[in-house]
């Protein structure tokens, strides 16, 4: 009697949207990773939709050495058939393909269904919402981890936070954290890619969506959080004496991803239960939890010079403008240089622009030096701890590093990870070492300052 003939290879990770500009770095990173070097990335495919354009990444990824031997697998997000054979084939999909509102649920839906795990880079709001909502049931039963924004938005945030509330030694707390982002470029040329200008102009377009998909789900818990909340300001651009910036309000994914973090600790204050862990990772889970303080979280975009500011401002007023109806949407999608003074554009910045840029995120915590005199009347904050987070470039550099150190994680410690659904990247990989590999990979995790605030000062703080 002849042996069965053996499955599809079954691969460590696949990288969905391989072809795009983001996605042509991603694979530049995981191949660092792969055989002879010691990983538990063992085994690597690719997919998109085009066998030559993958191809082609697959080189640029590559060279200046030879182009190794890495499967391509095609697949659409249109077609669903495909999405099957490549989740079926994959442990961890790297999913890259953005606007995610139009592509990126059909991935993760066909990964919730063949139990794979999907780590995705999206910044956006109503699809990873919208997929919590739709796969987490199916996810959980599965055991597949469906985690979105694997990437510099928004787990630098997250983990930024985390690193931030666990300064705060009992008996003090936080009530406020505002993350100051700064983006740098030694030539001070900074380009973004067409794809998040996309992204965020088909969001303001939909914003009654992600309103009635909140309206339509249970309210999330809320974290105990001491004292009235912060004040919150009047001014449009502020100026930071102590950062040196100017900054503004951000609308970002980071403040939505962060708030959702801190509503899972709220229901579960000792963390997620996970798939098989051992005794000595549960009790450093719960010991990891236990020392988070929950505040109210924020957002702001900084700059050493006020007009560093204008082309967001620019920016931001335009799509709120335009992104409402069709023929001004159709407008900002056909001009992206125009409508952001040249952030954004179709070609995407060029490799000097990528590899010359940098940023650095300050996270500016305001709370209690004893957090049982929040309760106290008349009572202000007096207590301030700064902290930062720094690194290389962030669409794709960072976001690279960020997305494959993720699923190195999945792939050597998932007993020690939840079990299955649909959660943030704080939740997922919060308790594991995962800043420590980012710190080893080109990132730093700081504590700047701690001061007592004078009595006069809060008044005045935004």
């Amino acid at each position: 009697m002849s042996a069965p003939m053996p499955g599809p290879e079954v691969f460590d990770v696949v990288i969905f949207g391989a072809s795009g500009f983001t996605g042509k770095y991603v694979i530049r990173e995981a191949l660092k990773f792969l055989p002879p070097n010691a990983s538990p990335l063992r085994t690597l495919a690719l997919a998109g939709r085009s066998r030559e354009r993958v191809a082609a990444a697959l080189s640029w990824a590559a060279s200046p050495g030879p182009v190794p031997d890495v499967p391509i697998l095609v697949a659409d997000t249109s077609d669903p058939a495909s999405l099957a054979v490549v989740t079926a084939r994959a442990r961890v999909l790297l999913s890259c393909a953005g606007p995610f509102r139009l592509h990126g649920r059909q991935v993760a839906a066909a990964c919730a269904e063949a139990g794979a795990h999907c780590l995705d880079i999206s910044g956006e709001p109503e699809f990873m919402e919208r997929v919590e909502a739709d796969l987490h049931e199916v996810a959980a039963k599965n055991g597949s981890l469906i985690v979105s924004a694997c990437g510099f938005a928004s787990t630098v945030a997250d983990l930024g936070f985390l690193f931030h509330s666990r300064q705060w030694t009992p008996p003090s707390a936080p009530v406020s954290v505002v993350a100051y982002v700064n983006l740098e470029s030694s030539d001070r040329k900074i380009v973004g890619n067409f794809a998040t200008f996309e992204s965020a102009v088909l969001g303001v377009a939909n914003t009654s969506q992600l309103q009635a998909l909140r309206r339509s789900r249970p309210r999330p818990a809320k974290p105990s959080i001491p004292g009235p909340p912060p004040p919150k300001g009047s001014l449009m651009i502020e100026h930071d004496k102590a950062l040196g910036l100017w900054a503004m309000k951000l609308p970002s994914a980071d403040t939505v991803v962060v708030k959702r973090t801190l509503a899972k600790v709220a229901e579960h204050p000792e963390g997620l239960p996970c798939a098989d862990e051992t005794l000595d990772f549960e009790k450093h889970r719960k010991e990891f939890w236990s020392s988070i303080k929950p505040a109210h979280f924020g957002v702001k975009i900084g700059s050493r010079s006020i007009l560093g500011l204008v082309w967001c401002l620019s920016t931001a007023i335009f799509v709120g403008i335009l992104a409402g109806f069709s023929f001004g949407r159709s407008l900002l999608l056909k001009f992206p240089e125009f409508f952001s003074l040249g952030f954004f554009r179709k070609t995407g910045p060029t490799e000097a622009e990528v590899s010359n840029a940098s940023f650095k995120t300050w996270f500016v915590g305001r709370g209690y030096i004893d957090s049982e005199h929040a309760s106290e009347c008349g009572s202000k904050p007096d207590k301030e701890i700064v902290t930062r987070v720094s690194g290389p470039e962030i669409g794709y550099i960072t976001t690279s590093i960020v997305l494959v150190q993720c699923a190195l994680i999945l792939l050597s410690q998932r007993a020690n990870l939840p079990k299955g659904g649909v959660y943030t990247p704080g939740i997922v990989f919060g308790p594991t070492d995962l800043q420590k590999r980012l710190e080893e990979n080109g990132m730093s995790f700081d504590l700047i300052s701690t001061r007592t605030i004078p009595s006069d000062e809060y008044a005045h703080a935004s």
